[in-house]
């Protein structure tokens, strides 16, 4: 019966070719609205490593006080003394520092000019912290950090354009005019939002080119190729005077795998805070700051407003088609009221008038998912219109989005039939009967 009732859905769609197209275009203009508007909310608001998002915390610390710093919230990094004394102590299990270094990825027999690439200054539990995945090799140790080795972690993007994609752990790579020595090549990785440097990007940057040891790139004293944040005096004019100022760029990251940790670290952070005031180094009460990834995303507010603006306005575009719909329906069932009679006289129970005019919406459903499917592909092709490039490019019309679109399609269209398809299952028969 339920093929039996497609056929006469299809032949119905057939019977009125101007009320069919109204209403597949009503749910394909809305269906694709919706989903591509969605397409870049999921992409900017998902949880950039779930597995350890609730295990991952950024300590801050107020170095600037109640006078300069962000209306009672620290600064969004360290400075260099707060980041070297949290290192230094050491009191989580795995502790990375990081910042943004850019160097030049000198010429060798294989290219004629220098390349400019991005990278991180970070410490060597960056990498299982992070569960960074790897191609070749891996990521260097504590130890090697500590003694300043010259090792380098390079991307698979990077290891292509310098080495053809060969295995290249131990052999030597020129960043700035000096050799490092590569010592794992990564997969591609580079969660989105990123999560771990909201400090100097987005969270919608292209992948890091490189890696290399916190401690080498601050005995190189690299600058960083970030974001500085500063307060008062900016007199300094040289690297020592530099990182004794209280210029914000260093940013911090533990992991603290229960409860009694977490609470254990903000006690601590609490304490080297009161530690400075006592010293003398702040003339305010402690302030500190412990959050998760999940809390830092909400609290940097990573999701860009005119994503949340967008998908409301197209869901309520989507409404709008549905109510249309839900007239059409209603017009294009009432008018069949002496067919249906008809069938109920010869014994058709309500159930089954039902069943074949949702079983028809729901071709109706099909048909918009359909044309929601191409629309939706030319909106994701177009979305830079509203957003920003890096943003827009994250939009993607994959298997999950294709199938949810004809989901979404099909389920409203048969969710808007429900009254009309109320209206038609009670329609008198000896009413119409009569009538005729």
């Amino acid at each position: 019966m339920l093929d039996y009732y497609f056929q006469l859905g299809l032949r119905s769609l057939r019977r009125n070719p101007m009320l069919t197209a109204l209403m597949v275009m009503a749910i394909g203009f809305g269906v694709a609205a919706s989903m591509t508007t969605y397409s870049v909310f999921r992409a900017v608001s998902g949880n950039p490593i779930p597995d350890k998002s609730a295990r991952l915390f950024i300590p801050l610390v107020d170095n600037w006080g109640p006078q300069q710093n962000l209306k009672g919230e620290p600064a969004d990094g360290l400075d260099y003394v707060d980041a070297i004394a949290l290192m230094r102590a050491h009191a989580a299990k795995r502790q990375t520092m990081l910042y943004p270094v850019q160097l030049a990825v000198m010429p060798d027999a294989n290219r004629d000019l220098p390349m400019n690439a991005e990278g991180y200054a970070v410490g060597g539990d960056f990498f299982p912290m992070f569960d960074v995945p790897f191609r070749f090799g891996s990521g260097w140790t504590t130890q090697d950090d500590e003694k300043r080795a010259a090792d380098v972690v390079i991307s698979g993007k990077l290891n292509q354009e310098v080495f053809a994609g060969a295995n290249s752990v131990g052999r030597t790579i020129n960043l700035g005019g000096r050799d490092y020595r590569v010592v794992g090549v990564t997969n591609h990785w580079n969660p989105r939002p990123r999560f771990y440097d909201l400090f100097s990007t987005s969270g919608f940057a292209d992948e890091p080119d490189f890696y290399m040891p916190f401690n080498l790139a601050l005995q190189q004293q690299m600058y960083t190729g970030g974001r500085n944040s500063c307060r008062g005096h900016l007199g300094f004019t040289n690297w020592t005077d530099y990182t004794q100022s209280n210029c914000v760029w260093i940013t911090p990251w533990v992991e603290l795998d229960t409860a009694d940790e977490v609470a254990s670290y903000r006690r601590f952070l609490t304490n080297y805070a009161a530690d400075q005031q006592r010293a003398g180094r702040f003339n305010w009460a402690p302030n500190v700051r412990l959050r998760d990834v999940t809390q830092w995303l909400d609290y940097q507010q990573v999701v860009p407003p005119e994503s949340r603006i967008s998908l409301v306005v197209a869901l309520g575009f989507f409404v709008i088609c549905l109510v249309n719909t839900i007239g059409l329906l209603l017009a294009k069932f009432m008018r069949r009221a002496g067919e249906i009679g008809v069938r109920r006289a010869l014994g058709a129970t309500r159930g089954e008038i039902y069943t074949q005019y949702l079983i028809e919406a729901g071709t109706v459903g099909l048909a918009g998912g359909a044309l929601g499917l191409l629309l939706t592909a030319l909106g994701v092709s177009g979305i830079g219109v509203l957003f920003q490039p890096e943003v827009a490019k994250l939009a993607k019309l994959d298997l999950s989005l294709m199938a949810l679109t004809f989901a979404v399609a099909i389920a409203a269209t048969v969710l808007a039939a429900f009254y009309p398809a109320w209206r038609a299952a009670h329609v008198q028969p000896a009413w119409q009967l009569k009538s005729s």
